[in-house]
């Protein structure tokens, strides 16, 4: 699976079962009517439970300036607060954290759960959105990141 590149997001989650979030690079689209996105989380991380518990959460699809964050919600060792106290977030229409510059932020309603292997797989109903400014991509393929895309434009000096 690591010769199988695919974009890097940041999925979280905040309400009864307290913040959380987590990098994810296991994403993908449904189907559009409705608006529906499968998000795979390992059922033996502690996000599993939060994200369950609050039924809601946001995909957050991280541009290439965003590796660090990535590294850093990848880090188990690492509390949600630790986690959060990098970036620039705020509360979403469901109250998930958003974040900042992100290259958009996909809030959703936890619309079904499926157990397969040793993951859940959740599949979230898309409740609103919002997209950042074009630039970068981020992707993790050969377990490391890699930048994909046209950088964005820089007006000149």
């Amino acid at each position: 699976m690591a010769r199988l590149g695919s974009a890097v997001t940041i999925v979280t989650s905040d309400g009864e079962a307290g913040i959380a979030g987590t990098t994810v690079s296991a994403v993908c689209s449904v189907t559009d009517q409705p608006p529906t996105l499968l998000v795979c989380l390992n059922r033996s991380s502690r996000n599993n439970t939060a994200f369950r518990r609050n039924g809601r959460l946001c995909i957050n699809i991280l541009s290439a300036a965003h590796e660090d964050l990535a590294r850093r919600f990848s880090n188990g060792s690492l509390s949600a607060e630790e986690r959060f106290a990098q970036g620039r977030w705020r509360s979403g229409e469901n109250g998930s954290p958003l974040l900042a510059g992100a290259a958009a932020s996909l809030e959703c309603e936890i619309a079904d759960i499926s157990e397969v292997g040793t993951h859940s797989v959740f599949f979230c109903r898309v409740t609103a959105a919002s997209a950042g400014e074009a630039g970068e991509g981020l992707i993790y393929l050969d377990r490391a990141f890699h930048r994909v895309g046209k950088p964005a434009s820089v007006a000149p000096l």
